[in-house]
């Protein structure tokens, strides 16, 4: 009998499947939730078939058998994979209406439209969820910036509910028609006039500084940016200049003045925000909240590592020494970026009706037409 010879897992297994490069880390106590993740995935997700038979002589019928039957099983592999991905999501992440009606009027682009680099690099899951946890550990790091959510709001309590508003409010300004992203900002704008107070040291805070505002538009639209770029696709220089020039329009409505408009100026304007910025016991009191939220989704710790780790996968070197990482946290984001680069395919997938296909329907586009970035004049 010949022996039976390893076929090559196929390329929809191969989002779930363990890698072996990821297998030989040497993982410490803190990384083990994220490699339980794979093993979890693998386990759960993938049904490999170790061994197939090899074909007798030239007989390519049987290895179009055996390939047909494959690409049957990764189908439903990936079917299955998405339908989890998709409650995980919705679960964590609701779509109410909340008095914005993505569909109508037609033909209303918004502030941005189709042909925008922020309406396709805010239309990945992943990269923004992840990029949205990297803004708030850089966030965390301004006193004053952090005064009006340390001292304004129930973080304490419904962190989670902090995150949905967050995040209702950023597809809100990109996807919703003119007047609905006009209506928020006032919303936003009335909020911001309430929060005001005095830090220990004396000094004074306002959410409605532009330079505070400046400093949370920023670090928000660096994460987006990075968690595009790490999880979900190449973003080119130039590319990235026209998001930050683009995206910028939201800050300057809300308050915020002398917003950073390309790559070079974000990493000017951090550069020259530094000695203004501080690890400090409010710092971690908001980080220790953090990390410790609950989602309302099957595994809440291991999907709550994934994506935490992720984020701080993208944080740049000077905020990793800020924060006081540990070489062990730094290598549990290395493995957490692996795993949510490999199963961010399915993201899309899973979501593909969500509020950015519905804004392209409005204005008569294809979604698919996102993911080709647009000409530059």
């Amino acid at each position: 009998m010949r022996p039976r010879r390893r076929q090559p897992v196929p390329a929809p297994c191969r989002f779930f499947a363990v890698r072996q490069q990821v297998n030989r880390w040497k993982a410490s106590r803190s990384d083990r939730s994220v490699l339980r993740l794979h093993m979890s995935c693998q386990r759960r997700a993938v049904v490999q078939p170790e061994f197939w038979p090899a074909p007798a002589g030239n007989d390519s019928r049987g290895v179009d058998v055996r390939i047909g039957a494959m690409n049957v099983l990764s189908r439903r592999v990936s079917d299955a994979a998405t339908a989890q991905i998709r409650r995980w999501v919705l679960d964590a992440f609701p779509r109410e209406p909340a008095g914005v009606d993505y569909d109508a009027p037609t033909g209303d682009p918004g502030w941005f439209g189709p042909d925008s680099v922020t309406w396709r690099i805010h239309s990945d899951f992943p990269g923004m969820l992840a990029g949205g946890l990297c803004a708030l550990m850089l966030q965390l790091l301004h006193p004053r910036a952090l005064a009006g959510v340390y001292e304004h709001s129930n973080f304490r309590e419904d962190l989670l509910g902090r995150l949905r508003r967050t995040t209702g409010f950023v597809a809100t300004t990109t996807y919703a028609p003119t007047a609905a992203v006009e209506q928020v900002i006032e919303r936003v704008r009335a909020i911001h006039v309430r929060v005001a107070g005095s830090l220990p040291d004396g000094r004074r805070y306002a959410a409605d500084d532009p330079e505070l505002l400046t400093w949370v538009h920023v670090t928000e639209a660096f994460g987006f940016l990075q968690g595009c770029r790490r999880y979900c696709r190449e973003v080119p220089v130039a590319i990235a200049d026209r998001y930050y020039d683009e995206y910028r329009r939201v800050a300057e409505a809300l308050g915020a003045r002398e917003v950073p408009a390309s790559e070079a100026q974000v990493r000017d304007y951090f550069q020259a925000l530094q000695p203004q910025l501080r690890m400090d016991a409010r710092s971690r009191e908001v980080l220790e909240v953090l990390v410790s939220v609950r989602l309302p989704v099957p595994l809440p710790g291991m999907s709550r590592d994934l994506f935490l780790s992720a984020g701080a996968a993208l944080l740049p070197d000077w905020a990793v020494q800020m924060l006081g990482r540990s070489r062990g946290q730094q290598l549990q984001s290395t493995v957490a970026a692996r795993v949510l680069r490999s199963v961010a395919p399915l993201f899309r997938i899973a979501l593909s009706d969500g509020i950015c296909a519905r804004a392209c329907r409005r204005v008569g586009r294809e979604p698919a037409a996102l993911m080709e970035w647009p000409q530059l004049r």
